[in-house]
């Protein structure tokens, strides 16, 4: 359940640090905004496709997954997000509702930002505005490559690249070597192929040495490899 989080100020005598390395977290941590803290549990429901768009979240802790359903109901997973990932950016351009539906896939912390305050924010904190951009530049980046894999590549090396993703490999971020368990179905949906094949090919990587399941899904940096072969 959503409760108020306390605001704390910044004392006086601290300027913003103009390096590159600016830190969202600790700045939102920080920065006296209105917003609520929200936690939600394994497999719980965020929001849902058609609910009222009108605040960004920012993860803290856990996974998110994007999904969206057609009119015959088939279900499309869009993306799946981690700590230091925002989503439901859409109430910023005037969407009206979401159009999809976010999930939690493990516990999950979510910063919840009001669309009046997310507005503030970015015409007056021009570092976590900076930082906002090139977050959704790449992510815009991101779904042209996805879409670009989708059409010209194998479902081995898809899933290959969407492993790697999610252990963040490639970000300025440390990679996670160790992710949440996330099911074979899961995969299959954001990949576009069944979950036979995702498993056909999940063992055939952790023979080869690419991933190992040790308590999670261990991720190495050898399964590049398969992405990278012609």
């Amino acid at each position: 359940m959503a409760t108020k989080a306390p605001i704390r100020r910044t004392t006086g005598g601290r300027k913003p640090s103009s390096k590159k390395t600016f830190n969202a977290q600790n700045f939102l941590e920080s920065a006296g905004l209105s917003r609520k803290i929200a936690e939600f549990g394994k497999k719980e429901t965020i929001f849902s496709q058609g609910d009222v768009c009108k605040d960004v979240l920012y993860i803290q802790k856990g996974g998110v997954r994007l999904s969206v359903v057609n009119e015959a109901g088939k279900e499309a997973v869009v993306a799946v997000l981690g700590p230091g990932d925002f989503f439901g950016e859409g109430c910023l351009a005037g969407q009206p509702i979401r159009i999809g539906t976010a999930t939690a896939i493990t516990p999950a912390t979510l910063l919840v930002i009001e669309k009046k305050e997310m507005m503030r924010l970015l015409h007056h904190e021009h570092e976590f505005s900076d930082r906002f951009i090139t977050y959704m530049l790449s992510r815009n980046i991101r779904i042209e490559e996805d879409l670009v894999d989708q059409l010209f590549n194998s479902s081995e090396k898809r899933l290959a690249r969407t492993l790697l993703l999610l252990a963040r490999y490639g970000t300025e971020d440390k990679p996670q070597r160790v992710l949440p368990k996330i099911a074979q179905e899961t995969l299959a949906e954001m990949v576009g192929t069944t979950r036979s094949r995702v498993n056909f090919f999940m063992n055939k990587f952790r023979k080869l040495g690419f991933i190992k399941y040790n308590g999670g899904l261990q991720i190495n940096t050898s399964l590049l490899s398969v992405v990278l072969h012609d």
